[in-house]
């Protein structure tokens, strides 16, 4: 079973920076791509960022675009998002998830980590 296990949360002030790292573990496929979810008090999960093994990237919006950035390490089956310029909206719980590149969605999930970002 594919185990996934995020890290680097925790309380910043506005305009702070934080690196999150999700480590993926008992792979047993190559060709995947891992991803950056979030969800806020009250709101849905939405997707920040993904990353493919090939180091191919996309991100939700121009603003996560300009302040984050998604990377990885394929030795460690190890993705990191980098976050610049923290915004109290920026406030959620962020998950790290993994699929096979072919898949129409994410079949692996972390449990979590809290990201707060105070005014």
């Amino acid at each position: 079973q594919v185990q996934v296990v995020e890290s680097g949360g925790g309380l910043v002030q506005a305009g702070g920076s934080l690196r999150l790292s999700c480590a993926a573990s008992r792979l047993t496929f190559t060709n995947y791509v891992m991803g950056w979810f979030r969800q806020a008090p009250g709101k849905d999960r939405e997707f920040v960022a993904s990353i493919r093994w090939s180091g191919s990237t996309a991100y939700s919006s121009d603003s996560v675009k300009d302040r984050f950035t998604i990377s990885r390490d394929n030795a460690k089956n190890t993705v990191y998002l980098q976050m610049n310029s923290l915004k109290p909206e920026d406030t959620a719980v962020y998950y790290c998830a993994v699929k096979r590149y072919t898949a129409t969605r994410y079949d692996y999930w972390g449990q979590g980590t809290q990201v707060t970002v105070s005014p």
